[in-house]
């Protein structure tokens, strides 16, 4: 069994099995013609059930014959122009190029004495992104996993920087539209749900900073404390972004961080065009960001940033086994002081092969592309008497629904829309996402890929439709029989 440990001694059957495994994968990609094939669980399962892992194959090409059965075959594929589903973008190849080199040499984060190089070049990337948010001198971050463990981090900071032990007066506001991470992290620092207020959002979905200052008003007139901000730049149903200088402003007077979730608009950070559309990013507390969303980048590659380095001591703990107080004094570069994880990837490596192979112009442009295609699909789906769209995007992201010519009942709407996603999905011709606004059922377009044509969505559009409408017809029809 030692001839399958990769070390010297086996250096060319590494580079056989990984080339052999490339190119079946390459070759998947290039005959793909649908990002998915409609499997279903039920159809999917028993493949995958039969398979016996107290049994190996003992054969690199027998089991990547399985895994084309059990996975590749089926496998969801973003790359296709006609996936439109979640915040899942194509990836760029120096960032595979990077993943492959990081999974063979397998750093691990935590300490210098596992990551050498790696550790600088996390920190470089760190500091590279904090001067592009415009956080300042004193700014530090670190690699995280998504942006959900980005905001649990943040909001551990805010609680830690309120300076009470007294959980239950503390409160974190943020908008209907913030992610479910912020209900979440509250839940999990010992805060509850209700400690979150949620702000209402204007017709453009963004935090109304008029409401946001009379419950700050009423936190401070109740004697609570206004732990936290959240403001959202690039929400996941709408990608709308909260107005920034007005909150920053708040955060200031009532003494609450900020903390912005970036994770989805942080594509703007590398955009000639677009950058305005973060003013106010730059007063921030902290920051997260997500380069596997609108950087082009294999999951996971996050992190979250700060303002002020000293904060994260809230996430310090030492261990005489890995990271000694000592090593503080010595100067020597734990990440783990950092981080609530112990062991990580080295998946700044990834980013940091994309940023010297085309630079964060080339990515910047990629974003832009798509979020120009938004703008065009709007101006599509506005002019089309079949279907209403709910708010101009700002970034790459359309919510809207087909609404049928006939008068019929909103649930009867609700049902015919939620049949024709389910109906695109199996078909395996395109994959779009759902969501509901004010308690009815939408259907959402997330444009991530720069080869995603307007003629891709028209086709789309033309798909749901026809699913939506065969669902109404065979409805009327039983409901005369």
């Amino acid at each position: 069994m030692r001839s399958h440990l990769l070390n010297d001694a086996t250096a060319e059957s590494y580079r056989r099995s990984v080339t052999e495994g490339v190119e079946r994968v390459a070759d998947r990609l290039a005959t793909t013609r649908r990002p998915f094939t409609g499997v279903t669980p039920a159809e999917l399962a028993p493949a995958i059930d039969a398979v016996d892992l107290d049994k190996p194959l003992g054969d690199t090409s027998a089991a990547l014959d399985e895994l084309e059965n059990v996975y590749l075959r089926d496998a969801v594929y973003f790359h296709h122009p006609r996936y439109l589903g979640h915040l899942n973008c194509p990836v760029v190849i120096p960032a595979v190029l990077g993943e492959a080199v990081l999974s063979a040499v397998n750093s691990s984060l935590d300490t210098w004495d596992q990551s050498a190089g790696g550790t600088l070049i996390e920190r470089k990337l760190i500091d590279w992104t904090t001067a592009r948010i415009g956080l300042g001198p004193a700014a530090d971050g670190v690699f995280t996993s998504g942006g959900t463990q980005s905001n649990l981090q943040a909001l551990l900071l805010a609680r830690e920087e309120s300076g009470t032990a007294d959980l239950g007066r503390l409160r974190i506001f943020a908008s209907e539209c913030s992610h479910f991470s912020v209900q979440k992290s509250a839940t999990l620092l010992g805060l509850g749900r209700d400690a979150v207020v949620s702000v209402p959002v204007d017709r453009d979905k963004r935090m109304q900073s008029v409401v946001l200052a009379a419950e700050l008003e009423t936190c401070r007139a109740e004697g609570l404390i206004p732990m936290a901000i959240v403001a959202t730049a690039g929400t996941t149903d709408f990608g709308s972004l909260d107005p920034l200088p007005e909150i920053a402003a708040l955060a200031a007077e009532y003494g609450a961080w900020m903390h912005v979730d970036a994770a989805y608009g942080c594509g703007l950070l590398a955009s000639r065009t677009r950058r305005n559309l973060l003013d106010g990013i730059e007063r921030a507390d902290s920051v997260t960001v997500d380069y596997h969303k609108s950087f082009f980048q294999p999951v996971s590659s996050s992190a979250v940033l700060v303002r002020d380095r000293h904060a994260l001591r809230h996430a310090t703990y030492h261990a005489d086994y890995l990271n000694p107080r000592r090593s503080v004094e010595e100067l020597i570069p734990n990440q783990v002081d950092k981080s609530l994880q112990t062991t990580r990837r080295f998946d700044a490596l990834k980013l940091w092969m994309t940023l010297r192979v085309m630079g964060a112009d080339g990515v910047g442009r990629l974003f832009d592309e798509v979020c120009d295609l938004a703008g065009a699909g709007w101006d599509l789906l506005r002019r089309d008497p079949r279907f209403e769209v709910v708010v101009e995007p700002r970034l790459s992201t359309l919510v809207y629904r087909y609404v049928p010519e006939a008068v019929t009942s909103p649930a009867e709407i609700d049902r015919a829309n939620l049949h024709a996603r389910k109906a695109l999905f199996a078909s395996g011709e395109a994959v779009v996402a759902g969501t509901k606004v004010d308690g009815r059922q939408y259907l959402k377009f997330t444009l991530l890929n720069p080869e995603t044509t307007v003629a891709d969505i028209a086709a789309v559009l033309d798909l749901i439709a026809g699913h939506a409408e065969q669902y109404l017809g065979e409805n009327l029809v039983h409901a005369a029989s």
